[in-house]
């Protein structure tokens, strides 16, 4: 596996690798994750059973990673990894992100002919984050085709990023629609829940954490209200906050495998995610594991994740979040309903037991059509 974040680097893709190599190795497989690295962790590590690398040291920050960072990983993994494929022998490749990682995969199968899967996670498809990567989607739009090109399939977890995709790549014969999932059992959904509303996500625009301040601002709804995250946009928040005089308490970073951050899911009433363009968000499945009320966007891939089991509103809509948060915390007993349906739906469809073997049988298909030497960019099925 391929990811340039893993745990504690990155969002919600990080995660998806450390879910899906940690039951690749119950399940009786091998996994070699390469990732990038960072002071203060280990150049090589076993985690749940896989054998994690960590290559290039110029990361500066563990929430986001800048172009030159993403670059000199590359040129640092890919000297790694040819190294590491001349040791063992690998049945398949697989890569998370087009870019950065799948430029690594597709140099590593032109030298050592291992087939490649890539799983895209959003800003990775040209038009999900089109106000800021619209340029750099443009000026790598060959590398982009190429990359694609040569993968055995794309895994898309959600039906939006995959027609995105398709639109980008004109047809969506080369991939496969498999969710993301997570642990059920990584939080508790039967703890007692106080008057506390969640926000916890990258501080970026659009994630949409300033349309919920402006609905807090003028409410006088008995509820703590907690942000947790970082990026470049929480300046920005913070004094949007300050100036409304709303009661807020911004938790910055929080490591995902922390106490605190464990406490404040299992505890807390209600989860606002009101991002307006999402591919799986893990954080939803996060919020549904714990049995939380939610409160997330309508015609995106969040409303994919949570069905019927949460309320949704349309991106932007401040007046809707507003009445979704008057309705929840005046209505505690339609708050345990939804939580308890979130979970629900969470155990139905989103274990990593079941997620994990959609991708095995993905593998298999790719190395039988290997072996029957089916051209791989002409592959269709799910």
């Amino acid at each position: 596996m391929l990811c340039y974040e893993f745990p504690p680097l990155g969002g919600g893709g990080s995660k998806v690798v450390y879910g899906l190599s940690g039951e690749l190795v119950r399940l009786g497989h091998e996994v070699d994750i390469v990732t990038m690295g960072f002071r203060g962790l280990p150049g090589y590590e076993r985690i749940n059973g896989a054998r994690v690398f960590r290559v290039s040291l110029l990361r500066g920050k563990k929430h986001v990673c800048t172009a030159p960072e993403a670059a000199f990983y590359v040129l640092s993994a890919l000297m790694f990894v040819r190294r590491l494929t001349s040791q063992h022998r690998y049945d398949i490749n697989h890569t998370h992100f087009i870019f950065p990682d799948g430029l690594l995969a597709w140099s590593i199968k032109r030298s050592t002919r291992i087939p490649y899967v890539i799983t895209a996670h959003g800003s990775d498809v040209p038009g999900y984050n089109p106000h800021k990567l619209k340029t750099a989607h443009r000026l790598l739009a060959p590398l982009w085709a190429t990359v694609t090109r040569n993968a055995s399939r794309i895994v898309c977890p959600s039906g939006s990023l995959r027609s995105l995709l398709a639109a980008a790549s004109g047809g969506d014969g080369n991939t496969t629609e498999i969710p993301n999932g997570i642990d059920p059992g990584k939080f508790r959904h039967d703890a007692p829940k106080e008057k506390r509303i969640l926000v916890v996500t990258r501080m970026l625009e659009r994630k949409g954490v300033q349309h919920v301040l402006t609905a807090l601002e003028g409410l006088t709804i008995d509820h703590e209200v907690h942000i947790v995250g970082d990026g470049p946009y929480l300046p920005t928040l913070r004094k949007m906050a300050q100036a409304a005089g709303i009661n807020v308490t911004f938790r910055g970073w929080l490591d995902g495998q922390s106490p605190e951050l464990k406490d404040l899911f299992e505890t807390s009433g209600i989860f606002v995610f009101p991002s307006e363009a999402e591919n799986f968000p893990i954080v939803l499945l996060e919020a549904m594991a714990a049995g939380m009320a939610i409160i997330t966007t309508k015609g995106t891939g969040c409303a994919e994740v949570v069905g019927d089991a949460a309320l949704l509103v349309k991106p932007k809509d401040v007046d809707a979040i507003r009445n979704a948060l008057i309705f929840l915390s005046d209505n505690p007993q339609r708050c345990r309903e939804l939580g308890k349906a979130a979970r629900q739906r969470l155990e139905a469809c989103f274990s990593w037991a079941s997620v994990a073997r959609r991708h095995i049988d993905l593998y298999e298909k790719v190395l039988e059509q290997r072996g029957a030497g089916v051209p791989e960019n002409r592959s269709h099925g799910h």
